[in-house]
């Protein structure tokens, strides 16, 4: 046998998916009639020198769903029962925003009113990267949605994102947590899972504990687990769960652009979804920073995807 079987068949999954988990497809973001909306963005403002080099990562992560499609309300071990409890609390996907190679303050304005479309409708918005600069517009959208609520900010991430400008660009994904830094409606930001050497200079870090982040390292979660994290929570937080690939360990995620070992294991990953819920609600959450063509047998995209249908049970459970 020189091809690959497919070995979801052997479970009746759809040989092919184009939504996420084969959920229903969304054909306009205006009456959204759903808890939770998936929206794929390939990029918001690249580095020139790279371009959107994640941009195939939404559409990778939809198809590593594929074998569980025809699973999805199968028991799940990792909720106690199906992903997600009803019919009527199921996600829609609302598929990929169009992209601008060129224009992008055009491809920030896309992404944020698309998740002002998703607010209005009710949902919860998860977005699908596309590299770490997407959720600046994401972020800045929570802010437009009327209700004047405040939002704590769970980044996992191996990187801080704190630089200023780079590459004369102030958007990139370089810069995401300052950008959020000088919201009004974030009122607290908390990192988890930095590690190694980042691009941050020290100034950078030491102008984010100066602006009031608190830091869990990669090195400190492994040694004092999640209750270091969901102490620093106060209840009935909102909470927006930015998430970058490269938080997990290289061994099981290795479709990123910059692995670094000391990476977190996937269950300490669920921890941090699931101990954010304790303290309060999920608003939004990204994922960003999966790279389909660095991976390795699409382990990276299993891994990655299996988190984010962890995420929606998690989310469709707080909506109901």
């Amino acid at each position: 046998m020189t091809e690959k079987p497919n070995l979801g068949a052997l479970y009746g999954a759809a040989s092919e998916t184009k939504t996420f988990l084969g959920l229903e497809a969304c054909t306009s973001l205006d009456g959204i009639n759903a808890p939770v909306a998936i929206i794929g963005a390939a990029g918001a403002t690249p580095y020139a020198s790279v371009g959107a080099y994640c941009r195939n990562g939404p559409d990778a992560l939809r198809r590593a769903t594929g074998a569980l499609t025809a699973n999805v309300d199968r028991h799940d071990f990792d909720h106690g029962g199906p992903v997600f409890p009803s019919n009527s609390s199921r996600p829609v996907d609302c598929g990929n925003l169009p992209y601008d190679e060129k224009d992008y303050a055009l491809n920030r304005k896309t992404i944020g009113d698309a998740i002002d479309a998703i607010l209005r409708g009710g949902a919860v918005p998860v977005l699908l990267g596309g590299d770490d600069s997407v959720p600046i517009p994401m972020l800045e959208a929570l802010g437009r949605d009327g209700s004047g609520r405040k939002f704590t900010i769970l980044q996992i991430d191996a990187h801080i994102d704190w630089r200023d400008v780079h590459m004369g660009e102030s958007h990139g994904l370089s810069s995401t947590m300052r950008r959020a830094s000088e919201m009004d409606h974030v009122e607290r930001i908390i990192q988890v899972g930095a590690r190694g050497i980042g691009s941050a200079a020290t100034t950078d870090y030491e102008d984010a504990v100066k602006s009031g982040v608190q830091f869990i390292t990669a090195y400190e979660y492994h040694k004092a687990g999640i209750d270091a994290v969901t102490n620093l929570i106060p209840p009935g937080s909102n909470i927006v769960i930015c998430i970058d690939a490269d938080a997990f360990d290289p061994s099981i995620v290795p479709g990123v652009i910059g692995r670094s070992p000391g990476g977190l294991s996937y269950y300490q990953m669920v921890d941090l979804i699931k101990g954010a819920a304790t303290k309060g609600k999920i608003a939004a959450m990204d994922f960003v920073e999966y790279m389909p063509e660095r991976d390795v047998d699409d382990i990276g995209a299993l891994n990655v995807a299996r988190l984010i249908t962890t995420a929606l049970g998690v989310i469709v459970r707080q909506t109901i």
